[in-house]
């Protein structure tokens, strides 16, 4: 019985060495976002979803393109428009004269990665067409379901909702996304990098070029997953996470809490990034660690706060600090 459990435990420590890799091949293309390529390592780990947020020009898709390239993942992209619609994502009936019959044509949903470009530059009901592809892991076309691939990742870019042209996503929407990262302007060390770089001739539409090679494969990612399943969580742990999710809404600043799905996700990152860590068990600090890009997207601010100059970032933060961390 001994020997099927080491091997299992090496397994689980060459995935982590996989994955570690798969960062610092993402580093190659992207300089200084290590926050949001560590949460696109946690929403592999967790089969969850990421929205990347930040103004144009901060390398949010390059990022998601790195990602891709450092995978042996299948991936495509899809630029969403004011004028995209539902059918140009999940895919529709095509009728084919030669046969008489309407046969399905796939939409470029049915990938691994799916990089949504500029989500909220579509209007709502196209939005709304990764609904049930994010919740369910299908697309269903004429009443009939079809499967997603295996895994499925859904990789959304969008610009702050005060720019022009831009629709704001849907609450149920927003609740889909695993996390909401947010991509900052680099620093000016990281900006004279970024520059150097280009000096010296990287070119962000070849990747492969640039030195990123695959470094994880699906067998590595099936292995992690599972070694992040038997992440252990103690009560405290588990009481912790409801304390904060409840504290939100009670909040005098928010119209709206966090859900218990909500709750979920900030489990299922804290564990993700305990294993990643290298711990089998949950403490306190990976919960607060995970606690901001887990919940700042499922929080809504009051008009009057909003317009004091609060966040949710910083309600989320001042609820941190009061909630009691057990021991």
């Amino acid at each position: 019985m001994s020997a099927p459990i080491a091997d299992t435990a090496g397994t689980a420590d060459n995935a982590r060495s996989s994955l570690e890799a798969l960062r610092s091949e993402i580093a190659k293309a992207v300089v200084g976002q290590d926050p949001a390529v560590t949460g696109l390592v946690v929403a592999l780990l967790c089969r969850g979803h990421v929205l990347l947020e930040g103004v144009p020009g901060v390398a949010k898709t390059l990022l998601v393109r790195a990602l891709s390239a450092a995978l042996e993942l299948d991936t495509k992209r899809v630029q969403f428009t004011p004028d995209l619609m539902p059918s140009d994502v999940t895919g529709s009936l095509v009728y084919d004269a030669r046969t008489s019959e309407f046969s399905f044509q796939p939409g470029p949903v049915f990938t691994n990665l799916l990089l949504a470009d500029e989500i909220n530059r579509t209007p709502p009901k196209t939005q709304s067409s990764l609904l049930e592809a994010m919740e369910e892991r299908q697309v269903t076309v004429d009443g009939t379901p079809r499967p997603l691939p295996e895994p499925f990742l859904v990789a959304a870019t969008q610009n702050p909702v005060e720019y022009e042209g831009t629709y704001p996503l849907p609450e149920a929407q927003l609740d889909r996304f695993l996390l909401k990262l947010n991509i900052p302007l680099p620093s000016r060390q990281d900006e004279i990098s970024v520059l150097t770089r280009h000096a010296e001739g990287f070119d962000p539409r070849d990747l492969q070029a640039a030195g990123v090679r695959p470094a994880a494969s699906p067998a590595d990612l099936k292995a992690a997953r599972a070694a992040v399943a038997k992440t252990s969580v103690s009560p405290e742990i588990t009481g912790y996470v409801v304390d904060i999710c409840r504290a939100t809404r009670e909040s005098p600043s928010l119209t709206l809490g966090v859900s218990p799905r909500g709750a979920t996700a900030l489990l299922a990152t804290a564990r993700a990034w305990a294993w990643l860590t290298g711990r089998d068990y949950v403490i306190p600090d990976d919960v607060k660690a995970l606690a901001l890009p887990a919940l700042r997207h499922r929080v809504q601010l009051r008009p009057e706060a909003e317009m004091e100059g609060t966040t949710a970032d910083s309600v989320i933060s001042a609820i941190l600090a009061n909630v009691p961390v057990p021991r």
